[in-house]
């Protein structure tokens, strides 16, 4: 038995596969495993500045495209800054940091 796909069905499920792999795309990656993996990176980075008691974590705002991590917000002193870095850093998965954090007493 032969099953085919309506022209309409075809077009829903293109549209489908399409939006899936549109998310990624959309934020300038390859695959939806590079956006999978950029977000467990995010995450990890969020929970070690949030664990860490010589980092304000909700002060600081993580992104991750392609495995570089961007840190921007506030820190009180500079001693801050780089321990937000120097934690980021040690995270797998993590190849680059750009710190943008600003320091603001």
């Amino acid at each position: 038995m032969t099953s085919s796909l309506s022209p309409g069905r075809l077009l829903g499920l293109g549209l489908l596969v399409s939006a899936l792999a549109g998310c990624a795309v959309g934020r300038g990656q390859q695959t939806v495993g590079a956006y999978v993996d950029d977000t467990a990176i995010t995450t990890s980075v969020k929970a070690r500045l949030l664990d860490n008691k010589d980092v304000a974590g909700t002060s600081i705002h993580v992104e991750t495209l392609n495995g570089t991590v961007m840190l921007s917000g506030f820190a009180k002193s500079q001693d801050e800054r780089s321990v937000a870095e120097s934690l980021t850093r040690k995270v797998e998965g993590v190849k680059s940091v750009r710190n943008e954090v600003i320091v603001r007493p």
